[in-house]
């Protein structure tokens, strides 16, 4: 199934005043995005990317801002 049939997905962006968003860099308006089959499965993804990982530093999160969206 191509990401164009997923109807589930997730908006990445940058918070506020990163450092990232400059124009050297990644740009305001920079986003990404990811796409599911369901919304469980973006809601478990969504829960992961939003989670402490097992390799970070204690204490540490994203540092990205993520949003459920349909299509």
């Amino acid at each position: 199934m191509s990401n164009t049939n997923k109807r589930f997905g997730i908006r990445i962006t940058l918070p506020k005043g990163d450092p990232m968003a400059m124009p050297h860099l990644l740009g305001s308006d920079w986003e990404s995005h990811r796409w599911y089959d369901s919304p469980q499965a973006r809601d478990r993804a969504l829960e992961d990317m939003m989670s402490e990982h097992p390799f970070s530093r204690q204490g540490d999160r994203p540092w990205i801002v993520c949003e459920p969206i349909e299509r």
